[in-house]
């Protein structure tokens, strides 16, 4: 996997300058499941099966659901796709007779211990791999959660990486990241802190980092009188992350799940957010060049960003990927 800074780049060029499509990852509450969608300008998705799961939560996963999909385009070209093991409305589906795995008193809301990991070089083969990180030992034979998992390469080290949210019991929620084997099934490393909010107290989630301007740029998400996205910059892609006081989403409710993706190789970046503060479940986006301003370009179907035949989408993501590849998709 150990590859230069130069011979990403040159991957990531080829690729964007084939015909670019984008390809969104997500879940929905009605079946834990992951569903995907397709768009070839960036504006406009329309969901794969006509909005049928691609894989069953309930097949994939050891609680029987997955949660917060996100998938990585990595410089050999191969995809990493990354869930939480998680079904929060598993006693009313008949998985188990509890409403939470583990005590909800000792492990807090929607405890889990796990993720799902999933590799494949042409999208439509997959392999997979669940881990369990209680069986890492030491604090994490407490964990309380294991949600939100993203994948990326450390450009320094040449290793994929995976940074997640998790907690210890019920306690405060952290970003943390740790390396992981080019087979996508095993960590090589335990886990460490990723970023550090300065005020005590108070639960960071739903981590994204893009790279962009010489920088390392962290999106999340920050329970401080409110849930919202916000910034924060870094010289290395472990960090230290440099805080950023300002939110940087433009909604007026709560919301989670940042995900940053550009428009072509000279476009604007997309930060794109799961607005669960709303009645019914929706998407809203923004555009920056900058990551100092943030315009906002509304809601799915509310703007210019639309959906043809899904509606209510929960904590996606976006990959660019080739016309050919996304021609592929549309016939499975």
């Amino acid at each position: 996997m150990k590859k230069s800074i130069f011979a990403m780049l040159v991957a990531m060029l080829m690729c964007a300058c084939q015909s670019t499509s984008y390809l969104l990852v997500y879940h929905s509450d009605s079946d834990h499941s992951l569903h995907m969608a397709l768009s070839d300008d960036g504006y406009q998705f329309t969901s794969l099966r006509d909005g049928k799961a691609i894989f069953g939560g309930d097949t994939i996963a050891e609680q029987r659901g997955i949660r917060d999909p996100h998938i990585f385009r990595g410089p050999d070209d191969t995809y990493y796709l990354a869930m939480t093991d998680l079904h929060i409305f598993a006693k009313q589906a008949g998985y188990r007779d509890t409403e939470w795995e583990r005590p909800g008193e000792k492990y807090g809301w929607g405890n889990n211990r796990g993720l799902v990991l999933m590799k494949s070089k042409d999208l439509v083969h997959w392999t997979r791999k669940n881990i369990d990180f209680q069986k890492l030992g030491g604090e994490f034979s407490d964990v309380g959660c294991v949600w939100a998992p993203e994948t990326t390469v450390d450009p320094e080290t040449g290793k994929l990486m995976i940074y997640f949210t998790t907690r210890f019991g019920n306690g405060q929620n952290y970003l943390y990241y740790a390396y992981i084997n080019e087979d996508f099934d095993s960590l090589t490393s335990y886990p460490k802190r990723l970023f550090e909010y300065p005020t005590p107290g108070i639960n960071t989630i739903d981590g994204d980092i893009v790279y962009a301007g010489g920088k390392y740029h962290l999106h999340y998400v920050a329970h401080d009188n409110g849930a919202g996205v916000k910034h924060a910059v870094a010289d290395h892609i472990t960090g230290p992350y440099k805080y950023e006081a300002e939110w940087v989403d433009p909604e007026p409710n709560a919301c989670e799940a940042p995900n940053v993706w550009r428009r072509g190789m000279k476009g604007p970046w997309v930060l794109m957010y799961d607005c669960y503060g709303i009645e019914k479940h929706n998407f809203g986006f923004a555009e920056t060049t900058d990551f100092i301003h943030y315009k906002p370009i509304g809601r799915f179907n509310e703007g210019v960003m639309t959906t043809t035949n899904f509606s209510s989408p929960k904590h996606g993501a976006v990959v660019q990927i080739s016309r050919a590849q996304a021609d592929k998709l549309r016939s499975i």
